[in-house]
């Protein structure tokens, strides 16, 4: 037999329990919540007027980053595969062999 150390034994009844009014678990499925609703623009600006200056930059980099990312059209692949990008789903299938990686 090998010399291993001596395994802990642990009771679940010393274990700290969540309060009886906490939140449920974190993982819970999406779309079980509520869904957030879109402000007016009326309420947007002001709560983007609230915020601090370095936040109102942010958004205001981050919106320039999204229309740049919106504003770029990739050409059309001619001959490309057929079905789900490969990329993708991790799947390639060359000559009748799939290919899994």
């Amino acid at each position: 037999m090998t010399n291993q150390p001596p395994r802990m034994a642990v009771d679940p009844a010393d274990l700290a329990q969540a309060a009886d009014d906490a939140p449920g678990c974190p993982t819970a499925p999406r779309g079980t919540g509520p869904v957030p609703q879109r402000l007016s623009p009326e309420a947007e600006a002001a709560r983007r007027a609230a915020l601090p200056e370095v936040a109102r930059r942010a958004l205001e980099e981050a919106e320039a980053r999204k229309a740049a990312a919106m504003a770029a059209t990739m050409p059309v692949e001619l001959g490309g595969r057929d079905g789900p990008e490969p990329v993708r789903y991790g799947d390639w299938e060359l000559k009748g062999l799939a290919i899994d990686f």
